[in-house]
């Protein structure tokens, strides 16, 4: 789904170093304890958890989630989100809002009682309340379907997914983790492409550290979530399926996402078959 903003974040590089270390920085890196956060922290955070709940909504509207039946406080919460998400610019200073950041996104405007901007989660704010806020499993399937056009091949199918490999599918935690799976120390069981793969949806879009389109993003994250299933442990008695046939499951009945990866597979393939042909054909002296 299109943004009306040119994005503000980068690739889960640019996340994993940046962003999520800063929006801590920001906004906590815990939820629920009131001791650890200073009150702008939990407001914002209270908002982002609103807003997980919900599509794209005008300030007025997520104030009325929170505020009911007093009309003064609920303007005065709506301002408050306001600055919240596009920062303030009073008495000679600055402060920029979650927007800024990337946690959130401008989507379309509502004209019900005039123009007002819509906004929602980006899919890195997505991540960051999956990451801080201790969300249950029906929490993160409410995300998943309130989110379902942003992450098409995870989150628009994810009831289905869920019902191939059940709980699996909160894998997604360890991305909204930060833990890119990118480490060559990771070992799995043999003949299991999983380093292989992993390191090529980085090297993808290692040129999109510094900005990437959100669609782009939802592309990256798809790669790393089917990705991340494919993980299994060294095992003394190796039993498991070689190759990427642990994700037959989903893919038997589902041809079109099976398409869709199989054409990331052979892009893999080529390019590592081409870094081999490379030191294949060098000489040493």
């Amino acid at each position: 789904m299109p943004i009306e903003d040119d994005s503000t974040f980068g690739n889960l590089q640019n996340y994993k170093l940046y962003l999520r270390p800063n929006s801590h920085s920001h906004y906590g890196a815990t939820y629920g304890k009131k001791s650890s956060l200073n009150k702008h922290q939990q407001n914002v955070q209270n908002l982002l958890k609103i807003m997980s709940r919900n599509e794209a909504m005008t300030t007025w509207d997520f104030a009325k989630i929170s505020i009911t039946n007093d009309i003064s406080k609920l303007r005065e919460r709506e301002k408050i989100y306001r600055r919240l998400l596009v920062g303030r610019k009073d008495k000679g200073k600055h402060s920029d809002g979650i927007v800024n950041l990337g946690l959130v996104v401008k989507d379309g405007k509502s004209f019900k009682t005039g123009i007002s901007d819509k906004y929602r989660l980006s899919l890195y704010g997505v991540l960051y309340c999956i990451d801080v806020m201790n969300l249950d499993d029906k929490e993160i399937d409410r995300i998943a379907k309130k989110y379902s056009k942003v992450l098409p091949k995870v989150f628009g199918k994810w009831e289905y997914i869920k019902s191939k490999i059940g709980n699996k599918v909160y894998g997604i935690k360890l991305l909204a983790n930060g833990l890119l799976a990118d480490n060559p120390q990771i070992q799995v069981s043999p003949g299991i492409p999983f380093y292989e793969l992993m390191s090529y949806v980085h090297i993808k879009y290692q040129r999109n550290f510094e900005s990437i389109s959100e669609e782009k993003l939802a592309e990256q994250m798809s790669y790393w979530f089917f990705i991340n299933l494919l993980y299994q442990p060294l095992q003394k008695n190796n039993t498991v399926n070689i190759g990427i046939k642990s994700l037959d499951p989903i893919f038997e009945t589902d041809i079109e996402l099976k398409k869709w990866f199989l054409v990331f597979f052979k892009e893999s393939t080529k390019y590592f078959q081409s870094r081999y042909n490379v030191l294949k054909n060098s000489k040493i002296g």
